[in-house]
């Protein structure tokens, strides 16, 4: 459930007055005045936010940039997902052809991209160079992880006379992108920020799905089909498939209720036992008595604080806490488990992460990726700074950084997409270990 928020929080901020006149001519439909949608959320038949509403993504008559002296760069940071590069593409050729920029620079392998001591150059962007990079997985500009401070990225977009600066990624980047944005208003500087959000988890709060996830959830549902196939051509078949989602099941849950040949799903929104009559392996013993084979999809950060325990000073360079394997850890118990009962398995143990977010955008996360690309450079020119262009019921709109950072988007167990799941599946429902 989304925290309560007020109007206040859902202002976004402006460099300044808005005085040129827009070369674009996308103003005439009776609906291009509108700029704040009132959208509640609800939950329960209930309006959690009474009407708080967020400013639609929509270009406007004035803007604030002149674009003959706009100088724009574009930086991607943390894992890879599908849909980067079409983010990328589309926010050049929005600058170039709609707005007339011809100054545009692509960051190299995330923030290091902006310190002195990696010695990276910037890339020449253009529409040339990003004609066909849609059609390719990953980043063109490449990625890192790690810490680097706000002093010294300000410090490169002042001595470059950069007054754009595009940020795409996940919360990671986007708390970055806050600090950033507090050391550009710190030093009175005119740099407007804009962030727009990347998670294949789908885990960003304020944001109905974020692109990549439904390319990654297509990618899914393929690996899933094969699990399957694995399982039905040998007695007892398991197909065990682990898929991303550090904190929230997205897409397990969603590839499971796609492909609907999964028996079991587990998330890190829900507990689950190992033992017991109404346990995992059980309930899996009983899977295969009944059918023969089983397939059971677990995302990567389901069982670690139960089973796993992973040490919480253990951290990659971007300060998120390394998880065990819990794909390994449940191949091994299950194989031991059914040894000491004395029946026989053919376990297939797939993990398709990185495969599942290096494939490009499908034709839906394309034209989310492209809409959000130019939503990022409507808000840029109109001198809007330290937002993150979205969706939320169906709806491009924007709203503050620290929104989007202020709490995770995880699966309700009590709610439709996790009971639907049950019901999919016919697993038993671990609510009495419910996380939230």
């Amino acid at each position: 459930m989304l925290q309560t928020i007020t109007q206040a929080q859902t202002r976004t901020k402006n460099l300044g007055t808005c005085s040129i006149p827009s070369p674009l001519h996308l103003y005439q439909s009776e609906h291009s005045e509108r700029e704040i949608l009132y959208y509640p959320y609800v939950h329960d038949q209930e309006s959690q936010l009474g009407g708080v509403s967020f400013e639609a993504s929509l270009p406007k008559k004035l803007i604030y940039f002149d674009p003959k002296k706009v100088r724009a760069a574009i930086v991607t940071c943390g894992g890879i997902c599908p849909g980067l590069n079409n983010v990328i593409r589309s926010i050049v050729l929005r600058l170039w052809y709609g707005y007339g920029v011809r100054n545009i620079w692509g960051v190299r392998y995330g923030l290091q991209g902006f310190i002195p001591k990696f010695g990276l150059e910037f890339m020449d962007l253009n529409p040339r160079s990003v004609s066909n990079i849609h059609e390719l997985g990953g980043t063109i500009l490449g990625s890192s992880r790690g810490d680097q401070t706000p002093e010294e990225m300000v410090d490169c977009l002042e001595r470059q006379n950069i007054n754009q600066l595009y940020m795409i990624g996940g919360d990671g980047t986007l708390n970055a992108s806050q600090l950033i944005e507090e050391e550009i208003d710190r030093r009175g500087l005119k740099i407007s920020l804009i962030g727009i959000p990347k998670t294949i988890d789908n885990d960003i709060s304020y944001v109905s799905r974020s692109f990549g996830f439904e390319t990654a959830v297509d990618a899914a549902t393929e690996v899933i089909k094969c699990a399957h196939a694995e399982a039905l051509s040998f007695p007892n078949g398991i197909g065990l498939v682990k898929l991303m989602g550090r904190h929230s099941g997205f897409i397990a849950a969603s590839a499971a209720l796609s492909q609907r040949d999964v028996n079991i799903v587990l998330i890190p929104e829900v507990d689950f036992d190992l033992e017991g009559e109404h346990g995992l392996l059980a309930t899996l013993k009983q899977r295969l008595q009944d059918r023969g084979h089983a397939v059971i999809v677990v995302a990567e950060g389901a069982g670690q604080d139960r089973y796993l325990k992973p040490n919480l000073k253990d951290r990659d360079p971007s300060g998120n806490i390394k998880l065990k394997d819990i794909g390994t850890f449940l191949k091994d118990q299950i194989n031991g488990y059914f040894k000491e009962e004395g029946m026989g398995i053919n376990l297939k143990y797939i993990d398709p992460s990185y495969m599942v977010r290096s494939v490009p955008a499908n034709t839906n996360d394309g034209l989310f990726c492209a809409t959000l690309g130019q939503n990022a450079v409507h808000a840029a020119m109109a001198g809007k700074t330290g937002l993150v262009v979205s969706m939320w019921h169906g709806v491009y709109c924007q709203f503050p950084i620290p929104l989007a950072v202020s709490t995770r988007k995880r699966i309700d167990p009590t709610e439709g997409l996790w009971l639907n799941v049950l019901e999919s599946t016919g697993q038993p429902s671990f609510l009495p270990y419910c996380t939230l």
